[in-house]
């Protein structure tokens, strides 16, 4: 018997994972610790038994992709959806990267902005972040020097939980404008933040920012991200999509979701209040700790505590509670991620905390 072999540049390609453990507290992969509202999950129920389930989905998801145009304030045009934000990075890799083209990543950032590149055979241009692990004026300034087709930004960054200051979106979008590259700003933890670039958003400006329903929607088993942009970048976007690529369960879904936008906003600021509330907690123990703009926290144990990272990672899942080591990040050397759970979640985290560090 005689296999066929995986692409030479994929053999020694390490995937994204998160460890999945059977603990108590699970705070490793940033999802909602609350469900949808029950009134969805019954509409949904009742939805389901109109699928014409031999039919093709809406090719276009008109009525959906309608409601997140107003939601926002967009045109229709403006917008498209797909099977999580991954799909929209993968969509637009495809579009504006692929063989000969580059993109510019700053890390310590989202994985699979880099994961993606590589599959797509985008060239990688990785720029390390300063100290304060934002994206400052002179790691901008590599721009005019690499001239990178794409530029990915994060904001809220991925695992940081940093914003990045509106100035900064806005220099990187100047030089996209007179240069002809992408900016995508991926705000899958927008909602949790101060400000969205969204708001500039134009016909005329190069820019696609990527939202998620996975987190403030808390409906990540449904797996749909959308993007928001200029008219043409989001032409480009449909070019590489698959036909029917978004099932017809999956648009009811969302267009469900939408009716309960003061639910998931309530949603939202009590996960906000838990989070300032565990932020004060972890910054009274020997731990560093980075404020954050998104629903979660990253934080690492002070050289006085005499354990690694991945010590105290290993200590907290004897405790039954599981968060994300992210000490092979870039710049991240023993630190972890803590994903905002409910009350009682967040609690149980706090005591193992201070049961372990004393």
């Amino acid at each position: 018997m005689t296999w066929p072999n995986i692409r030479d540049d994929l053999k020694l390609f390490e995937g994204y994972h998160s460890p999945q453990l059977a603990v108590d507290v699970r705070l490793n992969t940033n999802e909602s610790p609350l469900p949808p509202p029950d009134k969805w999950v019954d509409e949904i129920q009742k939805a389901v038994t109109t699928i014409e389930w031999n039919r093709y989905p809406d090719r276009h998801a008109f009525e959906l992709v309608s409601q997140l145009a107003e939601f926002h304030g967009l045109q229709p045009n403006n917008v498209i959806p797909a099977n999580g934000s991954n799909e929209i990075i993968q969509s637009i890799l495809l579009a504006y990267g692929g063989k000969n083209r580059s993109t510019i990543i700053f890390e310590p950032t989202y994985a699979m902005h880099a994961h993606i590149a590589r599959i797509t055979g985008t060239r990688i241009i990785s720029c390390d972040r300063g100290e304060s692990l934002l994206c400052e004026s002179d790691e901008l300034e590599t721009l005019t020097t690499t001239k990178p087709n794409i530029i990915f930004l994060c904001s809220p960054n991925n695992p940081t939980g940093i914003i990045e200051p509106k100035e900064t979106i806005i220099s990187a979008l100047e030089y996209c404008s007179k240069s002809g590259s992408l900016l995508v700003v991926d705000e899958a933890y927008g909602e949790f933040s101060d400000w969205s670039a969204i708001e500039l958003v134009e016909n005329d400006a190069p820019i696609v920012v990527t939202r998620t329903f996975s987190k403030a929607h808390g409906f990540a088993a449904g797996r749909l991200g959308y993007a928001v942009g200029a008219t043409r970048v989001i032409d480009g976007m449909k070019e590489v999509l698959l036909p029917y690529h978004l099932d017809s369960f999956k648009q009811i879904a969302a267009i469900t979701a939408l009716k309960y936008r003061s639910e998931m906003t309530e949603r939202v600021e009590y996960l906000k209040s838990q989070r300032e509330k565990t932020s004060e907690e972890l910054k009274n123990l020997p731990l560093k700790v980075w404020d954050s703009a998104a629903n979660f926290i990253l934080f690492k144990p002070l050289e006085t505590v005499g354990m690694s990272g991945n010590d105290l990672w290993k200590a907290l899942v004897d405790y039954s509670v599981l968060v994300r080591d992210c000490s092979n990040w870039p710049n991240l050397t023993d630190c972890l991620r803590a994903t905002i759970g409910t009350e009682q979640e967040n609690n149980s985290f706090i005591d193992s905390l201070k049961a372990i560090l004393g």
